[in-house]
């Protein structure tokens, strides 16, 4: 290819990513064969506004949606970034308690409800617990039947160890277009294991794999698929 051909090339084949491993340009793609533009989300785990984010490339294309990020600090950071969006400063959980402990770790994307998962990372001597705080918890279904008048078009999951038990809480009566689910465990190398009974769960309930970058999987309802 000539030079001017690769120029031409890179200035209109480039797409932005804000994802970890480019899951919104997956998922882009998917919402223009659906001839989706400014959609809704809910962005469950949100941590940073914009770095290794799901839903950023949506919000700077027009689209809205609902943050949930348990660190008060982070939301503050959300709210003030995305002001369209509406962030909650609570956690997901499939407990009826109506707050829980949430453990701040050094390391942001760490920190979790989990004190079991907490302890443990910190005893490795890598991490620490820099503090612990009292944090609002609210069911998946009651957030998104309070929140969207219909199902949102996508659903972000990133919540350190808790997706697996989220995922199994969701009453897929209610029924998003896409899903975008960390499906690895945490581990000291990217080489973790990957969590096979979210992506079984997900196909049980009528969605298919679209697909996978080994961090995250993307699902899309089955009978929606039958229109790409």
């Amino acid at each position: 290819m000539k030079l001017t051909g690769r120029i031409i090339f890179k200035l209109f084949s480039y797409r932005p990513t804000y994802s970890q491993c480019g899951e919104d340009v997956i998922i882009g793609h998917l919402l223009r064969m659906f001839k989706k533009d400014k959609i809704s989300y809910l962005d469950i785990g949100t941590n940073h506004p914009k770095i290794f984010n799901n839903t950023y490339l949506f919000y700077i294309n027009g689209g809205t949606g609902i943050c949930v990020e348990p660190n008060p600090v982070l939301c503050k950071k959300i709210a003030s970034q995305r002001r369209r969006d509406t962030c909650l400063n609570v956690g997901i959980s499939t407990l009826t308690s109506a707050s829980m402990d949430f453990y701040r770790m050094d390391v942001d994307t760490l920190s979790t409800f989990s004190k079991g998962d907490a302890e443990k990372l910190q005893n490795s001597g890598n991490y620490k617990i820099m503090d612990t705080i009292k944090v609002p918890v609210i069911n998946i279904n009651e957030l998104m039947r309070n929140h969207f008048e219909t199902a949102p078009d996508l659903v972000s999951i990133d919540v350190e160890d808790w997706n697996e038990d989220i995922v199994k809480s969701i009453d897929f009566t209610i029924r998003p277009l896409i899903f975008c689910v960390e499906t690895l465990a945490f581990g000291n190398t990217s080489l973790g294991k990957k969590i096979d009974s979210i992506k079984q769960h997900f196909v049980d309930n009528g969605y298919i794999i679209y697909a996978d970058t080994f961090i995250n999987t993307i699902f899309i309802d089955k009978k929606m698929s039958n229109d790409i």
